[in-house]
């Protein structure tokens, strides 16, 4: 490698794509898939329960709305937690 070589490699960023990512779309599902059947036939693969999947969709859900934790529908609506049920009531 010469001078020049060593010099750009020191002070330019990567730019080629390495691993999974050089790899197109279709070969990365290909491989993933492997992985997927390989871990249920050693029966090491992870599979949800009903709870842990509501779990993961109400994280993801707060994830989304940036962090809120409810929708814009549930602050208008009244809650037993700060009183507000009482005054409906009357």
């Amino acid at each position: 490698m010469t001078d020049a070589a060593k010099d750009r490699t020191m002070t330019e960023p990567r730019k080629e794509r390495r691993g999974f990512a050089s790899m197109s779309p279709e070969k990365q599902r290909e491989i993933a898939s492997k992985g997927g059947r390989a871990a249920h036939q050693k029966g090491t693969a992870h599979e949800w329960t009903s709870e842990e999947a509501r779990s993961a969709g109400r994280k993801g859900g707060q994830i989304s709305r940036g962090g809120r934790g409810r929708l814009a529908e549930d602050l208008d609506m009244p809650s037993a937690a700060t009183g507000s049920a009482d005054v409906l009531s009357e």
